[in-house]
């Protein structure tokens, strides 16, 4: 009969299998002592990715699995700008740091793993918009192509003008988004004035 340890262990491993990516708050809700988590990286049946992190050795990723990463760190983040982008297969930017929207008055987060470019937004914005895509068994919220292509004139500044006409011309020659979903987002943004042009111009 198996001991009490290695039934623990056994039911870590399926959570690992289930999830790809573990954290020690994760056993805390299925009954289970982090300890655990310390005699499977000794054995080498698990790996420690990140602090309190950890995941089958060996296994396939996807290549979002840093945002995935960030969502399990940064619960109030939403995945923008040049992440979402790339998330949404639109355009040509592959940016090395993550672009992570945060409430106003929220603390920066600090992430040892990966470099954040953090764009605040109120919580209204931070609530239009967002979906939630599997990435390795986390849920990573994100901003929609259409959102994001309009958040992307929006901080034009920040990521430069012709990166959100790219965006706009891409996204919608793609179809990652009706024009109805567009323009929804072009109003509530208050965009409309500096988007028009550039809208009639894909859809003359």
């Amino acid at each position: 009969m198996p001991s009490t340890a290695a039934t623990q262990e056994a039911r870590v491993l399926r959570l690992a299998k289930s999830r790809k990516l573990l954290r020690a708050r994760d056993l805390a809700a299925h009954g289970l002592p982090t300890i655990a988590l310390t005699r499977l990286v000794q054995t080498g049946k698990l790996e420690r990715l990140a602090r309190g992190m950890y995941g089958l050795p060996g296994v396939a990723v996807s290549e979002h699995r840093s945002l995935a990463e960030v969502a399990l760190r940064v619960p109030k983040g939403v995945i923008c700008l040049l992440s979402a982008l790339r998330m949404h297969d639109i355009g040509t930017q592959a940016p090395f740091e993550i672009w992570l929207a945060i409430p106003y008055r929220a603390a920066a987060p600090q992430l040892a793993q990966q470099q954040l470019r953090i764009v605040r937004m109120s919580d209204r914005a931070l609530a239009d918009g967002v979906q939630r895509i599997k990435v390795d068994g986390v849920t990573v919220p994100v901003f929609s192509a259409a959102k994001t292509v309009v958040d992307a004139f929006r901080f034009r500044n920040k990521i430069g003008l012709d990166v959100a006409i790219e965006a706009l011309r891409d996204g919608w020659s793609k179809r990652k988004f009706t024009m109805d979903e567009l323009w929804r987002h072009v109003q509530s943004g208050r965009m409309t004035s500096v988007m028009r042009p550039y809208v009639e111009a894909i859809t003359a």
